[in-house]
């Protein structure tokens, strides 16, 4: 699997997690229960970093080899 390839993938996932956030926050406006709408939110805060991570690392690897691309220090060594 070429880096193309797995931006490619990471770019799929980062769509099913903000299908999966869209839901959740839809399901926040509606909860009426103050238990369900804090594990509602609670579980919106564990996955917002998740998709964060995918939309940087779908953007790496589709342009890790590009000259003058400018790779954040985060994913480098």
């Amino acid at each position: 699997m070429t880096l193309y390839e797995m931006s490619l993938e990471y770019e799929a996932s980062a769509a099913l997690l903000r299908r999966r956030l869209s839901l959740l926050r839809t399901s926040l406006r509606q909860a009426q229960d103050p238990e369900d709408a804090w594990h509602l939110r609670r579980r919106i805060q564990e996955l917002t970093p998740l998709l964060t991570q995918m939309n940087e690392l779908a953007e790496l690897t589709a342009h890790y080899y590009d000259r003058g691309y400018f790779r954040s220090e985060k994913y480098t060594l």
